[in-house]
């Protein structure tokens, strides 16, 4: 009885107990619950931010329909038909200077990497052995000179002689013999002299051709001997200048037969380079294909007045074989690969794009020439291709700013930095 009386006594504690926590509960709710059914307060609060975020939603929905484009038109003109390569740089001419006779480097007449003259003195070597040469065999022709002239008038009088009978005619022709060999040893030292004048010459070492020296090999004051391996210097003739070049072979018979209606010009620039190109022409086409590389080695001259051009650089080179006129052409980027092959969005004038199928003939400083698939006047879509479809709605912007912007908006709105939803919308 006493255990039945504690059971219910506890039982109404937890009732108790039970009640009040229900009741706290929905006294801590129902203010949250009046201003849940409080629509109009709501409202109040927050209409502002509620309008902006409607507001921009609907935009936002709006302007996916419209999807931010640049656009390029196909033109019609005349582009060069070109075969293009990277060409080396030759000097025109280069000629090493090396000594002839053996002798002291006494003095360099010029500073490394200075222009020269043909004809300017460029070394001197000493020239005191070789004058005394030069001495000596001037001395000796005058010795034998001498002994001609006794020996003419030896054989002059026996000439008179001979004729009267006073001497025999064999004492003549030895006179005469001896006077005829002595003319030949007079002639051997006008050689010798010549030789001697000719090795003095030596000396003095003279530019063979207008160009710019490069390092000085042997410093003043060394022996230089005949046909050392080292030169004393390097000259290369830098106007006109040479620049070689190779082309796959397939390309041989379209060069020889645009070669066979005149000279072929070519231009040479530099990737990082904003001058103009320098133009030159075609002047050698090697005699023999190389197998290992199938390749023809051709080789352009080019004026080089500035001397933009300096042997030893590589640069672009495009050969101009022919002029194709009213070429369809339209910038590369505007072609894209897709499951048929390449393929350009065309946008029609209701703004919305076709894909369509392109042949692109080649391509040409940025430009593609369109064989097939596209006409004269034609709007495609040259940036902003990976968010259209077939159909697509486009908006056509006026420069790449604006169209990064908008693409930035649409596909990044947090990243904006907008602290309201109706600056975000109106954006």
């Amino acid at each position: 009885m006493r255990r039945s009386l504690w059971v219910i006594i506890l039982l109404l504690v937890l009732v108790g107990f039970a009640g009040i926590q229900q009741y706290s509960s929905w006294s801590l709710s129902k203010p949250q619950e009046k201003s849940a059914g409080n629509p109009e307060g709501s409202v109040d609060a927050g209409s502002s931010g509620g309008q902006g975020r409607s507001a921009g939603q609907a935009r936002g929905a709006g302007s996916r329909d419209a999807i931010p484009v640049l656009v390029a038109i196909a033109a019609q003109k005349s582009v060069p038909v070109q075969v293009r390569a990277v060409g080396n740089v030759e000097a025109y001419s280069t000629v090493s200077i090396k000594s002839q006779v053996t002798g002291v480097l006494m003095k360099a007449h010029f500073k490394e990497g200075q222009n020269v003259k043909q004809g300017q003195l460029l070394f001197t070597i000493d020239p005191r052995p070789l004058e005394a040469t030069l001495k000596q065999a001037e001395a000796t022709l005058a010795r034998d000179s001498a002994q001609l002239q006794n020996a003419r008038e030896q054989a002059r009088r026996y000439a008179d002689l001979v004729k009267k009978q006073y001497v025999s005619q064999e004492q003549y022709d030895k006179i005469r013999a001896d006077a005829d060999a002595a003319e030949a040893v007079v002639q051997a030292d006008h050689a010798g002299v010549e030789n001697a004048k000719v090795q003095l010459s030596y000396c003095y070492i003279y530019s063979p051709l207008d160009g710019q020296v490069g390092s000085l090999l042997v410093n003043e004051g060394n022996l230089v001997r005949v046909n050392d391996g080292t030169p004393l210097v390097v000259i290369n003739q830098l106007t006109p200048v040479n620049v070689t070049f190779s082309v796959p072979e397939q390309n041989l018979v379209d060069i020889k037969r645009h070669m066979a209606s005149g000279q072929l010009k070519v231009k040479a620039a530099f990737p990082s380079d904003e001058g103009q190109p320098e133009e030159g022409s075609l002047t050698f086409v090697d005699n023999a294909v190389d197998r290992s590389t199938g390749t023809i080695k051709l080789k352009a001259e080019f004026s080089n007045k500035e001397r933009r051009l300096w042997p030893g650089q590589y640069i672009n080179v495009a050969l101009t074989l022919s002029t194709q006129a009213d070429a369809v052409v339209i910038p590369s980027e505007a072609v894209q690969v897709g499951p048929e092959g390449q393929q350009v969005f065309v946008v029609k004038a209701d703004k919305r794009v076709e894909v369509r199928p392109v042949t692109v003939a080649r391509t040409n400083e940025g430009e593609a020439i369109i064989a097939k698939g596209l006409q004269p006047g034609e709007q495609v879509v040259r940036e902003g291709q990976f968010l259209l479809g077939p159909g697509a709605r486009v908006d056509i912007k006026k420069d790449v700013k604006d169209a990064t912007d908008t693409t930035e908006r649409k596909g990044e709105p947090a990243r904006r930095g907008k602290g309201k939803g109706s600056e975000g919308g109106d954006s």
